[in-house]
């Protein structure tokens, strides 16, 4: 993916009243982030923040975390939003690092058009590799539940095995889930494309 510079990038993220500029001093710390003791989503990889902030937008009583690694598309996500939303905070930082930021504080991860990594040497990047599925283990607070949605069928098949070799059930399961008979999708940016260029989106809910 080429990332476009964005102008002025640093001053966005400077002034930025909901970025967390330093996530590793809320390890422990996020219920008192928010001042209060809803329940609190993760997306990991928010892109633009499309889906992130009309979710919290809409669940006005749950927490939301925006996770995203580069400061272009951190900036564009900022761009977005026009006031502070009480209930969204955006995090910088690589996704390796999650287990440093949370304390079994998160009831649901969101993993939306995840780097697919396609080549087989790279597998333990994949946010649904076994790597990553044991970092999440500490960041549960109890329920374990994990979104994800993917236009890449390898990815799908390759997330599923681990999931239920993770011990999660299936909850929720969509091999076309535009064609579904589904009335609240929230979409991401990339979802947005994907769907205009007629890509089939898989999409699975796992819970333990």
């Amino acid at each position: 993916m080429r990332l476009r510079n964005v102008k002025n990038k640093e001053s966005i993220l400077a002034n930025c009243p909901i970025l967390i500029t330093d996530p590793k001093s809320k390890k422990g710390l996020w219920q008192e982030e928010f001042g209060n003791n809803n329940p609190t989503y993760i997306e990991m990889g928010m892109g633009k923040g499309d889906f992130i902030i009309q979710n919290a937008l809409t669940y006005p009583h749950i927490n939301f975390i925006g996770i995203e690694k580069y400061d272009s598309v951190l900036a564009k996500a900022i761009g977005k939003v026009e006031y502070s939303i009480p209930n969204l905070r955006f995090v910088r930082m690589d996704a390796l690092g999650i287990e440093d930021v949370f304390n079994h504080e998160i009831e649901r991860i969101y993993l939306n058009f995840s780097d697919p990594w396609p080549k087989e040497r790279h597998a333990r990047r994949r946010l649904s590799s076994e790597e990553f599925l044991e970092k999440y283990e500490n960041i549960f607070k109890n329920t374990k539940e994990i979104h994800q949605k993917t236009d890449n069928r390898n990815l799908f098949e390759f997330s599923i095995i681990n999931y239920v070799n993770k011990g999660y059930k299936i909850i929720d399961i969509s091999l076309d889930l535009h064609h579904s008979d589904r009335n609240d999708i929230i979409m991401s940016e990339y979802e947005k494309k994907f769907v205009k260029k007629n890509n089939i989106i898989y999409y699975i809910v796992v819970k333990k």
